[in-house]
């Protein structure tokens, strides 16, 4: 958190928009705040933390410049003599591209020790639910970024919402996401398959029915039943 705060001071010095950078930074502080205030009575892994870390970083630089904007064409052909738009085929500035990815690739791992040390999910559900609260969070925050952008409108929505024209953005951004996200939790998922012993037994128990009788309008009743009776 110390260096990620040294980093964050420098790159808040002369941001190339001003109004864009506030706007980013929003979630980004909430975020940085969560994870300090929760450090003592919820600490999790070196590895989360680190993923944590990577993520502040790599949105701290696409704050400080906006995504679109972010200079590693520049940096790529100075630091390492080659364009890596050319390398790649691109014809745009993919630094949102990148960050959308690495928010699956990245967040996926710390999610899942909150849903086994607070929800106590385990086998299947173990990965599916990082899965898919990744994927639901980046749709969430695509809707954010349009809102946003109605309200604030002009330069400062479109800086915000970084579309660079692409009408399908929030659809790649949304599926890069998810793509991030599954690489985590199938690379998750092959290391406990080798080395944890009970593995199988996990993988089958979170597959038993543990209730047959159907909620619903059954439970209902038994709801109203109660209450009536009380």
């Amino acid at each position: 958190m110390a260096a990620w705060a040294v980093l964050w001071v420098a790159l808040a010095i002369a941001p190339l928009h001003r109004s864009d950078w506030v706007l980013e930074n929003v979630l980004l502080l909430a975020g940085a705040a969560g994870i300090v205030a929760t450090h003592r009575v919820f600490p999790l892994s070196n590895v989360s933390y680190t993923c944590l870390f990577v993520f502040l970083c790599l949105h701290t630089v696409g704050a400080h410049y906006t995504y679109a904007e972010v200079p590693y064409e520049a940096a790529g052909q100075h630091w390492l003599g080659f364009s890596i738009n050319g390398l790649f085929g691109w014809e745009r500035n993919n630094f949102d591209r990148l960050v959308h990815f690495s928010y699956g690739l990245l967040l996926a791992y710390p999610i899942r020790e909150v849903f086994l040390r607070i929800a106590s999910v385990r086998g299947f559900w173990g990965y599916f639910l990082p899965l898919d609260l990744t994927m639901s969070s980046s749709m969430l925050y695509e809707l954010v970024e349009w809102v946003a952008a109605e309200v604030f409108g002009g330069d400062l929505g479109a800086a915000f919402l970084g579309a660079q024209g692409d009408i399908w953005d929030a659809q790649k951004d949304m599926a890069l996401a998810s793509l991030g996200a599954l690489i985590t939790m199938l690379i998750t998922l092959c290391i406990n398959a080798k080395y944890q012993r009970d593995f199988q037994a996990e993988w089958a128990e979170s597959f038993r029915v543990h209730s047959r009788e159907p909620l619903g309008e059954v439970a209902i009743a038994k709801m109203m039943k109660k209450a009536t009776k009380s």
